[in-house]
């Protein structure tokens, strides 16, 4: 008789992820709008995968995103009081994948890649779209910190797919 290789089988999904039927109807929910996959960075270096941006026009512009209160990215943007934001196009799914926590980050998770220097954190070299953010305030939201800032530098890049985040995976406008 032949018993399989312990640890041998990959599975296509996460086995230690709650069943769909089980997850609360506001988790639903959150998974069936779709959300741009942002990179926020914090002098420090610090950084964090976060899709609950969200950007209002205005003069000056204002930005609001929900991070985790426990993340290191909060630790530094709290004590430099600004940050910076990119939206992540399809190249960039490793990249959010390791600022999320998915994948490990040997080195650290700013080793690997290039970086490009601004006064609000370091922003992925390459991305050229990002903005820097001085941070205004903080409060519980749900099981976050709803983060509020002001835009104060805007860079605008070429129109790259965005990576976007839709029922637990990323997905490409096409």
């Amino acid at each position: 008789m032949s018993f399989p290789e312990p640890g041998a089988q990959i599975h296509s999904t996460d086995p230690f992820a709650t069943p769909g039927q089980a997850r609360s109807p506001v988790r639903q929910l959150r998974g069936r709008l779709a959300s741009t996959v942002t990179l926020w960075t914090a002098p420090g270096p610090a950084g964090l995968t976060v899709s609950s941006t969200v950007v209002a026009g205005g003069e000056p512009g204002r930005l609001l995103g929900i991070v985790d209160d426990e993340s290191d990215l909060w630790a530094a943007a709290s004590a430099a009081e600004r940050f910076a934001v990119a939206p992540l196009a399809a190249a960039h799914r490793q990249l959010a994948d390791r600022f999320a926590g998915i994948l490990p980050a040997p080195g650290g998770l700013f080793r690997g890649d290039d970086w490009t220097e601004t006064p609000y954190g370091p922003v992925p070299a390459g991305v050229g779209t990002w903005v820097g953010c001085r941070l205004d305030g903080a409060r519980e939201f749900g099981w976050g910190l709803l983060v509020e800032a002001t835009i104060e530098a805007v860079e605008v890049g070429p129109d790259d797919s965005p990576l976007i985040h839709f029922r637990g995976r990323y997905r490409e406008l096409r």
